[in-house]
């Protein structure tokens, strides 16, 4: 986190933890605001990867999930970064800022994404390098947003997953009512002014709650190397390409997609109970190993949590899940925005 951004998100009522803002005072408020009201959040407890240089586009297009040769200036994507045996190593919102590809990702998952990805640059002229800290990140969201970001930065994308450059940085659309900036630090705190004319201040867990219930998974440490990329509704979302050429894992997420129905997916569910990414689902039907696991948490404003969850396709529809232990809390599922396929 940049400590100029911090000392002025603090000047501003912001509680800040391991980079993280965790509330403005009044959690059960801002979590209220949440629901039906127009919401900013500082985002600096995520991490970007940029990549510069002329071979960035085939570089990038021979590691990652999607089509990269369709990001263009003006548009944004989802993708991921898959193991040889298909897995999941990081998933991403990604854009073109100025010159360079940015992959926005959790955190704690960039240092060995970025070491990773840099092992296989090789000869291609392109540099892979931790941005978290030249812009300063915000989103945006709610019945409001669309104004509130117009006002604050100049423009707006048209459409959903699409990006426009202002003087003040660049406006990502994630969704009707989302929307991610990224914004040079100078502009930033005109901006987060600006905004909070008609914008509530919420902490990070108001927009992990706001993103899973969109049901936009986000993978962290605990959680890697754990699905194959349906598993988490990443193709449904628009984070796949079957049409593209080679990358590590993809002979697996082909077959995945292809050969037979899959066995497990990703539910939102509601459960009242503390929950945390990497925690086990158990049901009855499996006996003694778990038929799941949750994928992404955040508190409720109704209380408890909500989350997403991977689970056997078969058991989350016959059967109850519950948390951790056979006999823990049980889940209760909730419809997600999107359909999956049958």
């Amino acid at each position: 986190m940049i400590e100029s951004w911090k000392n002025f998100l603090q000047s501003q009522g912001a509680a800040i933890e391991n980079a993280t803002v965790l509330h403005y005072g009044d959690p059960d408020a801002e979590r209220l605001a949440g629901v039906d009201g127009t919401i900013v959040a500082d985002l600096s407890q995520l991490g970007v990867i940029a990549f510069h240089g002329e071979d960035s586009m085939s570089f990038l297009q021979g590691q990652l999930t999607n089509d990269v040769r369709g990001l263009n200036a003006d548009s944004a994507q989802w993708n991921g970064y898959c193991s040889p045996k298909g897995r999941l190593l990081g998933n991403f919102l990604m854009w073109r800022q100025g010159a360079d590809y940015w992959l926005q990702l959790s955190g704690d998952i960039l240092p060995g994404l970025l070491k990773r990805l840099s092992m296989f640059i090789l000869r291609a002229k392109v540099q892979g390098r931790d941005a978290s800290d030249e812009t300063v990140r915000l989103v945006v969201a709610g019945k409001g947003a669309l104004a509130s970001v117009n006002a604050a930065m100049g423009a707006v994308p048209a459409s959903a997953m699409h990006s426009v450059a202002t003087a003040a940085g660049q406006v990502i659309r994630v969704g009707d009512d989302k929307f991610v900036l990224s914004i040079v630090p100078e502009h930033a705190p005109a901006v987060w002014q600006t905004l909070c004319q008609s914008a509530t201040p919420v902490g990070a867990p108001v927009w992990d709650w706001l993103r899973l219930n969109a049901g936009i998974p986000m993978i962290v440490a605990a959680t890697q190397e754990q699905f194959v990329p349906q598993m988490v509704n990443l193709e449904v979302i628009g984070g796949v390409s079957f049409q593209k050429g080679c990358y590590p894992g993809q002979e697996i997420v082909a077959r995945s997609q292809y050969l037979g129905k899959l066995k497990r997916r990703m539910f939102l569910a509601h459960v009242d109970a503390e929950a945390a990414p990497g925690d086990n689902l158990y049901s009855a039907d499996i006996e003694g190993q778990a038929t799941g696991m949750v994928v992404n948490a955040a508190p409720a404003p109704i209380g408890g949590f909500d989350v997403l969850a991977v689970a056997l396709v078969e058991s989350a529809s016959t059967q109850t899940l519950h948390l951790k232990a056979a006999d823990g809390a049980a889940l209760r599922l909730k419809p997600l925005p999107y359909a999956l396929p049958e």
